[in-house]
């Protein structure tokens, strides 16, 4: 064995030797062009030869041949060439039907993955692809300080928040470290989850049933932070217990259209709760705090629309109960209201997951019209812009949650987020995920730990960018029906045809 060895040794000697004068004989000819001499000396660089490896320990063969792998890329001459995407179906609502995901390439052969807020257009981060082909993307804030004029509040931050996660994930793979480390260091390992008690009838509850699932989510999914929809729906269609819903368009229902109950804005309904209202409502919520315990956090969302003075009312009923937070009373950018509001009680107040930028979480935060801020990255403006947010409010000893409802693409940047944010309560995990086995296994984690365990997720330590890749063939079983293209070619995005400056 070892005298074939030698001889394959000899022979690949002698051939490499007569390649190696070829090689320098064409680069010494002063007829050779320089683009090709200039690739004639990058190749007479690369190997080693198979006779080198005979004297070797097995730990130098090894340091040998990985010496020219090439770990991180050369950040500094690192271009994009192309964003592709593709779109899943993760849910039945009309908001999380659809999860898109982008993939932005490079002349380096590495990519960055981000995603599009659930339920948010492809074409609202496609737009963006014409801004961003030849930019290093590594120079993440001057890309986002371009790109960020096409954003807005809601859905329409999707496209930006996305590309930016995907830029961070590029970066981190460059220089190959995780985001949280190019944000600042970390302060924690593990991100706390919060998920929601279990689906169950809101006006004829299976108690034993809701115990049982309860249960396996805490004790055995191991959520230690809970949360609820503890809405107008629990009592409304009890006689007495509420004015005026029969007669707004749309009441009960998901009718988006103007002018109906979801579309109308809070003030305007004219709804109000009863008192006797209000007595159900608190029975059905102290039913589900006994169940799950006082030691657990318990938040609430989706109250109802209805005006401030009705928002007060239900609020006061539900204090007994010492829930965490009461979530999006009135809608957002109504700033006094919610911090008449505010003020009016003492159970935490919180809004935040539908505003683009850091802008206005910072009007939120000085005059403190909630106590808890919670953005979601998919509109807030993506990774670091929602750490600004954070680190703003904790300025203003404001706590910050985190809003998801997307894949383990995006909840991964939130992942690093949060690792990366001192003020951090929670991230969501909604119960398509929870409940969902094939959710997790869209990726691979390159750490080789799981996503979230017993109710925390897990930071990757080591691993460069976000610590994902996807895992191709479950993904293409859940491309979404409108369009089950996966990461195609874009080129119909590739011109810019527009003047984007926005001042002279």
């Amino acid at each position: 064995m070892k005298n074939i060895l030698q001889s394959i040794i000899q022979k690949n000697k002698a051939q490499e030797l007569a390649e190696a004068t070829a090689i320098q004989a064409e680069i010494n000819n002063p007829f050779t062009k320089d683009s090709r001499r200039t690739f004639l000396k990058k190749t007479a660089l690369g190997g080693i030869a198979l006779g080198g490896f005979l004297n070797l320990s097995l730990e130098d063969t090894l340091a040998q041949t990985t010496a020219k792998v090439n770990r991180a890329s050369n950040p500094a001459d690192l271009k994009i060439t192309d964003m592709r995407y593709a779109t899943i179906s993760n849910g039945t609502a009309f908001t999380n039907a659809r999860n898109v995901i982008l993939r932005i390439d490079t002349n380096q052969g590495i990519y960055g993955l981000g995603e599009v807020r659930d339920g948010g257009d492809a074409r609202y981060a496609l737009f963006l692809k014409s801004r961003i082909l030849g930019q290093n993307p590594c120079n993440v804030e001057q890309i986002f300080k371009t790109i960020k004029q096409f954003g807005n509040h809601g859905r329409l931050g999707g496209g930006v928040s996305g590309v930016e996660m995907a830029l961070w994930d590029l970066a981190g793979k460059a220089y190959g470290v995780p985001v949280w480390q190019l944000l600042g260091g970390r302060y924690r390992d593990k991100v706390r989850l919060y998920s929601y008690v279990p689906g169950h009838s809101a006006t004829n509850m299976d108690v034993a049933k809701f115990k049982a699932d309860v249960k396996h989510r805490m004790e055995e999914q191991g959520f230690t932070w809970m949360k609820m929809h503890p809405g107008i729906q629990v009592y409304s269609s009890i006689l007495g217990t509420t004015v005026n819903t029969k007669f707004v368009p749309g009441f009960g229902t998901d009718d988006l259209s103007y002018g109906s109950y979801q579309s109308t804005r809070h003030p305007f309904t004219a709804i109000q709760v009863t008192d006797k209202g209000l007595e159900l409502l608190a029975k059905y919520v102290d039913t589900i705090r006994s169940i799950v315990g006082y030691e657990v956090p318990l938040s609430a969302d989706h109250m109802g629309h209805f005006d401030v003075n009705n928002c007060i009312r239900v609020g006061r009923a539900l204090e007994p109960f010492r829930l965490a937070s009461l979530e999006d009373f009135v809608p957002w950018d109504s700033t006094e209201q919610l911090k008449t509001i505010t003020d009016a009680l003492t159970t935490p107040t919180m809004t935040g997951e539908d505003i683009y930028l850091k802008e206005e979480f910072k009007k939120l935060c000085d005059i403190r019209a909630v106590d808890i801020v919670q953005p979601d990255m998919g509109s807030s403006g993506g990774i670091l812009e929602t750490k600004k947010i954070g680190d703003y409010a904790e300025e203003k000893g404001i706590a910050m949650g985190l809003h998801f409802a997307g894949t383990p693409v995006c909840f991964m940047a939130n992942v690093h987020s949060a690792a990366a944010t001192q003020n951090v309560l929670a991230l969501e995990v909604p119960n398509q995920v929870v409940d969902n086995p094939w959710w997790p296994k869209l990726v691979h984690t390159v750490s080789k730990q799981p996503l979230y365990e017993k109710g925390f997720a897990n930071v990757p330590l080591n691993a460069p960018g976000l610590g994902v890749e996807l895992n191709d063939e479950v993904m293409k079983e859940h491309l979404h029906k409108e369009d089950t293209t996966y990461f195609r070619p874009t080129p119909e995005w590739n011109e810019k045809r527009s003047h984007d400056r926005i001042f002279s």
